[in-house]
C-alpha cells in the first residue's frame, strides 16, 4: 500500500517573495516620468497665469511669477473680439468634417475586412494606405485650385471638404485592425440568423469597434479643431475665420497682446481637455487594441 509523504516545504530561495519583498520600485524611470509631467506641465502652468496678467504687467515681471492682482480683462477681451463666432465656427468644420469621415471610414474598414478576397477592395486598402504618405502641405496647391473651381472659396465647406479626406485614411486604418480582432465566429452566427451584411455591420460591428471609433474621432477631432493651414488658405474673410486664425485678431503692427493670446489659448484647450475627459477610457482601450495580431 503505498504511502502518502508529507509536503515538503520549498526551499525560502524558491518561495515567491511576498509583501514589502514583492515590491520593486524602479527610481530611475519614476524620475524620468516626474521630469517628463514637469516639461507637459510648465507650459500650461504659464499659459494660464499669464492669462490672468495684464500687458503692462507682462512685461515687467517674472514671467513664471503668479500675478498679484489676478485679472480676467484678457478674457473680457477675447469674448468681446467675437470669440464666440470663431468659436462657432471651428464648432462646425469639426463636427462637419468627423461625422461623415468616421462614418466613411466605418463602412469602408468594414467592407475590406469582410472582402478580403476582392481585388477591387486590395486597391482600395492600397489607395487608403498611399493616402497616409501624402502630407497636407504637399497638395494644399491642387487643393486650392479645386475649391476654386468649385467656387467654395471663403467658406467652411471649404475647410470641411479637404479635412474630411484627410481624416480618412488613418481612419480606415485603425478601424480595419479594430475590426479583424472580432471573432469571425460572431459573423457567421450573424449570417446564420439570416443578417445582412448591412445589418451585421451596424448591429454586431458597429457596437464591438466603439473605442476604436472614439480614438480615430477624437484624434481627428482634435487635428481639425487645431488646424491652420487649410482656414488660412482658404478663407479670407473674419466671418469665416476659426479659432487658430483668430490669434491674429491679438497681434498689432509693432507688438503683440500676450495675456490675450494666452487666455484665447485657455478657452480654445478647454473642449479639448472636456473631449478627453469624457472619452479617455474608450481612447487609451482604442489605442492599446486593435493591433494585437
Amino acid at each position: 500500500m503505498a504511502t502518502i509523504s508529507p509536503a515538503v516545504p520549498a526551499p525560502a530561495a524558491q518561495r515567491p517573495a511576498t509583501g514589502w519583498r514583492a515590491l520593486r520600485y524602479n527610481w530611475a524611470a519614476g524620475g524620468l516620468g516626474f521630469l517628463w509631467l514637469f516639461v507637459v506641465l510648465l507650459p500650461i502652468y504659464w499659459i494660464v497665469i499669464t492669462s490672468l496678467k495684464t500687458q503692462d504687467n507682462y512685461f515687467v515681471t517674472n514671467p513664471l511669477k503668479p500675478p498679484a492682482d489676478p485679472t480676467f480683462d484678457s478674457y473680457r477681451l477675447v469674448v468681446e473680439s467675437d470669440f464666440l463666432r470663431y468659436f462657432l465656427n471651428s464648432v462646425l468644420v469639426t463636427a462637419g468634417a468627423i461625422v461623415p469621415a468616421v462614418a466613411i471610414s466605418f463602412m469602408a474598414a468594414y467592407a475590406i475586412v469582410r472582402g478580403a478576397g476582392s481585388r477591387l477592395l486590395k486597391g482600395m486598402n492600397a489607395v487608403f494606405l498611399m493616402g497616409l504618405a501624402i502630407p497636407l502641405q504637399a497638395v494644399i496647391i491642387p487643393v486650392y485650385l479645386i475649391i476654386i473651381r468649385l467656387q467654395m472659396y471663403d467658406t467652411l465647406a471649404a475647410i470641411i471638404l479637404p479635412s474630411i479626406a484627410f481624416a480618412i485614411p488613418l481612419s480606415v486604418l485603425v478601424l480595419a485592425n479594430f475590426i479583424r480582432d472580432v471573432p469571425k465566429e460572431l459573423f457567421e452566427s450573424m449570417r446564420m440568423d439570416g443578417a445582412t451584411e448591412w445589418g451585421t455591420m451596424w448591429r454586431l460591428a458597429f457596437p464591438l469597434t466603439r473605442p476604436a471609433l472614439v480614438t480615430v474621432t477624437i484624434y481627428n477631432a482634435l487635428g481639425i479643431w487645431n488646424g491652420f493651414l487649410l482656414p488660412l488658405v482658404l478663407t479670407q474673410s473674419p466671418e469665416q475665420r476659426t479659432i487658430p486664425l483668430a490669434l491674429w485678431d491679438f497681434q498689432g503692427q509693432f507688438g503683440v497682446n500676450v495675456p490675450a493670446i494666452a487666455a484665447s489659448v485657455t478657452l480654445t484647450t478647454l473642449p479639448i481637455v472636456i473631449m478627453y475627459a469624457i472619452g479617455r477610457r474608450q481612447l487609451l482601450s482604442g489605442l492599446t487594441a486593435g493591433f494585437g495580431k
